[in-house]
């Protein structure tokens, strides 16, 4: 246990001076006693698990205590015994880092929920995990948040070192022009340098380590493959090409209609297959399905998108088209608290089944006051707005 502890001291005393703070740390409901957090590899969940440790507990409060369930520990003791004797030393906070690589990890979490009364559990798992009504162990005791990668104004905060507040969207929709130019003038008149970063590196934290970004971002997404998807859907590893070819060509394409009969054919497997394998890159937040209003899986989509810009600029060799690029970001940053659908009246997006968007590359179309029209510029007027406010909604 005392490794555990010195481990654990060790990781809070090293956290990254330069990290912003998540906003999610003001969503989690420190009342609930377990706690799961989602999110796709990279985006930053161990770290969250320790700044979490350090905010509210301190470098040497023994009450709280950060492990790793990929320790060679745990192939011997039992996560519930482990508890056990932590709880009985007053620890009150577990925080468990990677507990699908422990089997019957969902079990034993009901079971220390259920044995320890005083004890809180918060976890971190992959975006391909089932919780929720999905995992019967968990489903009536486990309260689940999204952790994302940053926005735009996460990364503005980090790179040029202000303070930025996100913004709900009926505020950007109301008031874009006043909040567009003040954030504007804040950063001298320099917001488009600052996107066009964010599009190409921006939206995963390991954006800040003295590695080549695009080489690490394949990286993360082959292990999302290979572990992520393939390990907990428990899919043969011979599959595992298919499935990498199937995502490459979603990449070439996207945003596409996907053709599942042509896809079935060209990677050998049924449809039924490609449309599993659709799911499972979706879940694991490497792209992202867009259905028409009261559609849903398992229909086919009727537009797929790469999850963010950074993967289409990892993926893509040849530059990336703008309108795909503009288009894939602002259904990355509208996904956070909000219903998105394919667009009618020739309108890209429906969002909260009430307002819809048309993305513009430039700002020479027929204006139609029913919309709203999202445009790279720096600050809009009247129904047009600058798609890079939208990176302020969270």
């Amino acid at each position: 246990m005392e490794s555990f502890y010195q481990t654990h001291h060790h990781l809070l005393t090293h956290l990254p001076s330069h990290m912003i703070r998540r906003g999610l740390m003001d969503e989690i409901d420190r009342d609930k006693r377990l706690i799961g957090i989602k999110g796709s590899r990279g985006s930053g969940k161990t770290i969250l698990l320790l700044s979490f440790a350090k905010e509210f507990y301190g470098l040497h409060n023994r009450e709280c205590l950060y492990i790793n369930l990929n320790h060679f520990f745990f192939t011997e003791r039992s996560l519930v015994d482990f508890a056990g004797v932590f709880y009985a030393q007053g620890g009150k906070t577990l925080l468990l880092d990677q507990v699908f690589k422990y089997p019957a990890w969902s079990k034993e979490l009901r079971t220390c929920y259920d044995t320890y009364p005083e004890l809180q559990i918060i976890f971190t798992g992959s975006a391909v995990m089932r919780l929720d009504v999905e995992n019967p162990d968990l489903a009536d005791i486990v309260t689940v948040y999204q952790l994302r990668g940053f926005s735009f104004r996460e990364f503005l905060n980090l790179t040029t070192d202000t303070q930025f507040h996100a913004y709900q969207l009926q505020d950007i929709l109301l008031n874009h022009q006043i909040l567009a130019e003040d954030i504007v003038n804040h950063l001298h008149k320099k917001v488009q340098p600052h996107f066009n970063d964010y599009l190409h590196h921006g939206f995963y934290p390991f954006f800040l380590e003295k590695r080549n970004f695009s080489e690490n971002l394949l990286k993360t997404m082959n292990m999302t493959l290979e572990v992520d998807v393939m390990y907990i859907r428990q899919i043969e590893q011979r599959y595992l090409p298919k499935l990498r070819k199937l995502l490459y060509r979603i990449a070439l394409e996207a945003p596409c209609t996907p053709n599942v009969s042509q896809l079935s054919k060209e990677l050998d497997i049924s449809r039924a297959t490609v449309m599993n394998y659709i799911k499972y890159l979706k879940d694991a937040r490497l792209i992202n399905m867009l259905y028409s209003v009261g559609e849903e899986y398992p229909k086919r989509p009727s537009t797929i998108f790469m999850y963010n810009t950074n993967l289409l600029h990892a993926v893509v060799q040849n530059p990336v088209d703008s309108l795909t690029e503009y288009k894939t970001f602002f259904y990355n940053q509208l996904l956070k608290g909000n219903t998105i659908n394919e667009g009618d009246n020739h309108a890209d997006f429906t969002i909260n089944n009430e307002h819809l968007f048309c993305i513009k590359a430039n700002r020479f179309f027929t204006n139609n006051p029913l919309c709203y029209y999202v445009v790279n510029m720096d600050v809009g007027e009247g129904n047009m707005i600058p798609l890079w406010l939208f990176g302020f909604l969270y």
